[in-house]
């Protein structure tokens, strides 16, 4: 039995009140953290080995099915807006394509060769490294996707939930986050999920971060692509600069992003 298919500790759960559901869905969510901090050292070092890839010139495939593959695509589609990259530099592959976002496109994630004919859709070098995201840690359409990585001297890392997993036994860099039986057994959209989504906020952020896109702890390159995200930029601008802030407002739209703006304010302040 795999550890994500075992069974609940929570009994009875279409008896309990609604207050009792909530509660025991809390308790099992605080597993979760001391679960990924365990697995630091194994995420660090997949990190690293992503920033050394993208600074030669690679790119970060994510690839998974159902949830796992969903939180890739956002963690992915975040990746532009917040830090200023090009959609390729992050790219996230699931099962079924776009539709399988809203939709669970059936047998999808069983395909033994989807995965490596996405992948090379990408045209995917050894430049590239690819990160499988898979609760279960066995789904075909990322494993042979992974496999065949490995034969073409690919870079591969994993954030699995099951130990012991095939698809951990096979890539260079995996990350295991034993979150243990979900309270509605087998859904692994819950506490699996939610590990699979701290880590890839972990790698994305650590990753742009070593790549010179974040100044201190703000987001200096950020899309200005709303008002809200004017504002902020607006008031980044300011406190780096000191100037008020009708200057550093019309600096930041003149210039496109709060990094361009400090940059031209500080050739230009003498």
């Amino acid at each position: 039995m795999m550890l994500t298919e075992s069974e609940s500790q929570h009994k009875d759960l279409d008896k309990m009140s609604a207050l009792e559901l909530l509660t025991a869905i809390n308790e099992e969510d605080h597993k979760v953290a001391p679960a990924i901090a365990i697995t630091l050292p194994a995420i660090a070092a997949l990190t690293a080995a992503v920033v050394e890839k993208i600074k030669h010139g690679g790119r970060l495939f994510y690839i998974g099915a159902g949830t796992s593959g969903r939180l890739g695509v956002v963690d992915a589609s975040e990746c532009p807006p917040t830090f200023g990259v090009t959609p390729d530099m992050v790219v996230a592959l699931i099962a079924g394509g776009d539709q399988a976002m809203r939709l669970g496109i059936e047998g999808a994630e069983d395909s033994p060769t989807q995965g490596w004919l996405d992948l090379q859709s990408h045209y995917i070098t050894a430049k590239d490294v690819v990160i499988g995201i898979a609760a279960s840690g066995r789904t075909p359409y990322v494993l042979h996707a992974l496999k065949e990585c490995r034969a073409k001297a690919i870079l591969t890392g994993c954030i699995v939930c099951n130990t012991e997993s095939p698809i951990a036994a096979i890539v260079d860099y995996p990350v295991i986050i034993a979150v243990g039986a979900e309270i509605l057994m087998g859904s692994t959209r819950m506490k699996a999920g939610t590990a699979q989504k701290l880590v890839l906020n972990m790698i994305s952020t650590t990753l742009m971060t070593q790549l010179g896109r974040v100044k201190g702890n703000q987001m200096v390159h950020m899309q200005l692509s709303n008002q809200k995200l004017i504002e902020r930029g607006t008031r980044m601008l300011m406190q780096q600069t000191q100037l008020d802030y009708e200057t550093a407002n019309a600096i930041l739209i003149e210039q496109g992003s709060v990094a361009a703006a400090i940059e031209f304010y500080q050739k230009n302040k003498e």
